[in-house]
């Protein structure tokens, strides 16, 4: 076994990148010593037990459902979009199908966090199912978009928990480095689900009708429930002052909403110099302002203000979003480029995804044996964004066909799949055993942040571009000069997110060098 000792930092000279971190606060200010206490003991606390295999598995089973039901159901309306604007009209606004969904549980998320900490994590992630299968109901029975998307923000209420506490509650029972071997099956499990939702939806499109894809989770929920019920409630960390940061919620949700919603509307809904505009950018601005100043002040904050103002935690945050802005565009609006611009059917456009699935899984799978090998994760994301950014630019630059579009597709999630396994695993060791929920929650509210700001803007971008003529009725036909006006579109909006996946490689780039635990020696 290993205690807290194993957590040696290189004593290296810091490089311009950003230099090493000591555990012991020896090279990173920002390495506070409660935090360095309670890396110490979730090392040291974890010795009392090993975790084998078998009970590992065990625990995996019970949680994988949840987590499952929460990444697959950000994506499940990617190939379905077309269908559900078809069926409701929008197509314009459509993205706020996946807007809604992952503001409302970028705003949850340290809700969760906080209480799975203070309460138990398992009573926690079963309240966050009940609150995802009533969203789930409602999605089936809406009868209008703006109906469909208050149901996904309902939806989105609970999804923001299933994510976040299931991987809390895996990093409450099982050592950090045990959890490092395995953290390929928390990677396979987001990264599959990720890209199986495209998939999923547009087989239940093309054969039965898109409501099915939110009916379905009502038994999966209730399956999901009684797995939870086995497992033990889990440890409590009452917190030493009590009060929610109901302010903190509020404004962030306030200016996230209304400066994502100026930016995609600016344009086509009023001019960008208009009163309404201005009155959306100034509300978006003095929300997020007030909300810096709330947290500041709160004894338990929204945003955990101690945690990020850890170097290595506050870039990693960073490097998630960027890297969720580029994945959720690349999932949600490649099946329509597919299906406006090349006319593909929707369970052909779902199935043009698998390449993006192999290259995300594989390259997780290798990124966890690799950290779990050497301790090591600076290399890994750096290099993998700067792959997802080549691959992105290529798209956007080289004429289009469908086996380039194969290649570069795989080539793009190879360096998506870097990413969410040494980022996790490096958060949650820094900040420690009693911060996991506080921690893995702030990484919940990168990735939904990133999510929806991608998906926005990315359809802003494409939906600015296309043919007067608009979006819906692009749907039932359109002319060659049309369809090539909208492959234009989308390979701007690839440059686009090839310049956010190189800012994600920046960002990477940025973190402090550091050594998790000593590096395995080949004998």
């Amino acid at each position: 076994m290993w205690g807290g000792e194993d957590y040696r930092a290189n004593r290296r000279n810091e490089p311009r990148t950003g230099g090493n971190v000591s555990f012991a606060g020896v090279s990173d200010p920002t390495v506070k010593p409660d935090a360095v206490a309670a890396a110490h003991s979730a090392v040291a606390g974890s010795t009392e037990r090993a975790v084998t295999r078998k009970e590992f598995l065990n625990l995996f089973a019970s949680v994988f459902l949840p987590m499952f039901m929460a990444a697959v159901d950000q994506t499940l309306l990617a190939t379905a979009t077309p269908a559900i604007a078809a069926s409701l009209g929008g197509l314009r606004d459509a993205s706020w199908i996946a807007v809604g969904y992952l503001l409302a549980s970028a705003t949850i998320v340290p809700v969760y966090g906080r209480l799975g900490d203070q309460r138990g994590r398992r009573d926690m992630l079963l309240a966050a199912l009940a609150v995802f299968t009533l969203g789930s109901l409602a999605c089936g029975a809406a009868q209008s978009l703006p109906q469909l998307v208050a149901a996904r923000v309902l939806q989105g209420l609970g999804g923001g928990g299933l994510m976040t506490l299931s991987q809390a509650l895996i990093g409450e029972l099982v050592p950090p480095r045990v959890r490092a071997r395995y953290q390929g099956y928390f990677a396979l499990v987001f990264t599959t689900s990720s890209i199986a939702g495209p998939v999923i939806g547009g087989l239940v499109v093309s054969h039965f009708s898109w409501r099915w894809l939110f009916l379905a989770n009502l038994p999966l929920a209730a399956f999901a429930a009684w797995r939870l019920m086995r497992l033990p409630a889990g440890e409590r960390h009452p917190a030493a002052t009590a009060g929610a940061d109901v302010a903190g919620h509020v404004l962030f949700a306030i200016g996230a909403l209304s400066t994502l919603f100026w930016l995609t509307s600016g344009g086509h809904r009023f001019a960008w110099a208009s009163p309404q505009s201005l009155a959306l950018a100034a509300t978006g601005a003095a929300s997020l302002g007030a909300l810096y100043f709330n947290e500041r002040r709160q004894a338990a904050p929204f945003l955990p203000l101690d945690l990020l103002g850890m170097k290595t935690i506050a870039l990693t945050a960073g490097l998630i979003a960027f890297f969720a802005a580029c994945l959720f565009a690349l999932i949600f609006f490649l099946p329509i480029y597919l299906q406006l611009g090349h006319r593909v059917s929707a369970q052909a456009s779902g199935l043009l995804l698998l390449p993006v699935t192999a290259g995300m899984v594989t390259a997780a799978m290798i990124s966890s044996r690799v950290l779990a090998r050497t301790g090591k994760p600076y290399w890994i994301p750096v290099t993998g964004m700067s792959v997802s950014a080549a691959a992105l630019l290529l798209l956007g630059l080289l004429p289009p066909s469908m086996p380039l579009i194969v290649v570069l597709g795989f080539f793009a999630g190879t360096g998506f799949g870097t990413v969410m396994p040494t980022s996790q695993m490096t958060m949650q060791t820094v900040a420690g055993r009693a911060k996991l929920g506080a921690v893995t929650a702030i990484a919940g509210l990168a990735r939904s942040t990133g999510g929806a700001a991608g998906a926005a803007l990315f359809g802003a971008v494409v939906f600015a571009l296309i043919p007067e003529t608009g979006p819906d009725a692009l749907l039932q036909a359109a002319s060659e000069g049309d369809m090539a006006a909208i492959v234009r579109a989308f390979h701007i909006a690839f440059l686009f997110a090839a310049a956010v996946a190189a800012l994600a490689a920046f960002t990477a780039s940025r973190i402090p060098h550091i050594e998790l635990w000593p590096g395995v020696t080949q004998k």
